[in-house]
């Protein structure tokens, strides 16, 4: 092993040591000598490949937003595999996969909101119905799914908050501990959100019902 292959090992073990520690520990909780321990490196290898603290925590989430915009990021997979709205069901287990995979990525941003006032993961989530409207046009979905959705709702809206919805429902199962806090199965949960977000929660006759 040469010493720029060393230098790119010692990097990595710094970042996993820090993700495990500010995912479990929190931010302000973690010390460069708590990394330094974890890692198995001395503290000046940490300042030799990061200037401060802050910019590994930067580092861990970029590595999380650079996934995210894979194809083959879970979720991505999924929704440019299949037919929306039709594949939600496929959506839940995606979103169950991606938080499940990248747990102490996610719990990253809780600890951003909490520690930095969500400072590094605005920008992120400022962008986000870009990002979505511009997936949409690179699978050539936008268009399909226009033709399918009520009149005056938007493709990106649609798909977004299908995503959120699953998201968080997985995040509170997978990093909160939380389980089946719907009082039912995962497999039903996924099931009964798609169906609410495919068809809305009112019968159909709701309104008949409601004027007698």
């Amino acid at each position: 092993m040469n010493q720029e292959e060393r230098s790119e090992r010692s990097r990595a073990q710094i970042l996993d040591a820090a993700l495990k520690l500010f995912s479990h520990h929190g931010y302000g909780a973690t010390s460069v000598r708590d990394i330094a321990e974890a890692a198995g490196v001395s503290k000046g290898n940490v300042y030799h490949h990061f200037p401060d603290k802050e910019t590994i925590f930067r580092e861990l989430l970029d590595q999380y937003f650079q996934a995210m915009s894979t194809p083959d990021f879970p979720f991505n997979r999924a929704l440019a595999g299949g037919t929306f709205p039709e594949n939600l069901e496929e959506l839940g287990h995606a979103a169950r996969e991606t938080v499940a995979e990248y747990r102490d990525h996610v719990a990253l941003i809780y600890v951003d909101v909490v520690e930095f006032d969500g400072s590094h993961i605005r920008k992120f989530y400022a962008d986000m119905s870009s990002r979505f409207e511009s997936f949409l046009k690179s699978h050539h979905m936008e268009d399909e799914l226009k033709a399918k959705l009520q009149e005056g709702l938007s493709p990106s809206a649609a798909v977004m908050l299908a995503t959120r919805i699953f998201y968080n429902y997985f995040s509170i199962e997978i990093i909160f501990g939380v389980k089946e806090h719907f009082g039912k199965d995962t497999e039903a949960v996924v099931g009964e959100i798609s169906r609410i977000l495919r068809h809305g929660m009112l019968r159909s006759d709701a309104g008949a019902i409601t004027k007698q």
